[in-house]
């Protein structure tokens, strides 16, 4: 069965030819939204995606706006509103050594460099520099921990496992 990632969501038209407006969830959007390459729409109440091609992409403040092939009116893409743009495992570029997709450290247990455990990543921000990974704690509520290299010194995928370095006040 065909494992999908999400990389954004239609949240309007904009304007009157085709245009809608996306919110990315991607770090690849120069790559992911250029023209030829095909995206899969899930709308709501849809069993299947539809498959499209995008025919143009722009950033226009803080959204993406794409066009698809064969899309050229505001009445056509209005069905796809609140609807989310996803790609299949196959479309997946390969990363550098050190670099990772949100689906391979979401789920993650993250433990000190003693061994104790801390949590799973449940989340990952991206407010600014760096992500912000969010721990979800057994007992307490969640911890922020910054993705920088004085804090998480080993990253295990294979076997869903984050190792952090406790700077002081990181735990409190």
């Amino acid at each position: 069965m065909e494992k999908w990632f999400n990389v954004g969501k239609i949240v309007n038209t904009h304007g009157v030819r085709g245009e809608v407006r996306v919110i990315s969830k991607t770090d690849f959007a120069d790559e992911r939204y250029i023209p030829g390459n095909k995206l899969y729409i899930f709308k709501e109440r849809d069993t299947e995606p539809l498959e499209v091609t995008v025919a143009s992409h722009r950033q226009h403040k803080s959204f993406d706006l794409l066009t698809f092939e064969g899309y050229h009116n505001i009445n056509e893409v209005e069905q796809f509103k609140d609807s989310l743009i996803k790609i299949p495992e196959s479309q997946l570029e390969e990363l550098e050594e050190g670099e990772f997709y949100y689906h391979e450290i979401i789920g993650c247990s993250v433990v000190t460099e003693e061994g104790e455990a801390v949590g799973k990543i449940k989340e990952i921000l991206s407010p600014g520099a760096n992500d912000v990974w969010v721990i979800q704690r057994k007992n307490g509520k969640d911890l922020l921990i910054p993705y920088i290299e004085q804090v998480v010194k080993e990253i295990d995928i294979e076997n869903k496992q984050v190792k952090i370095h406790v700077m002081e006040g990181l735990l409190d």
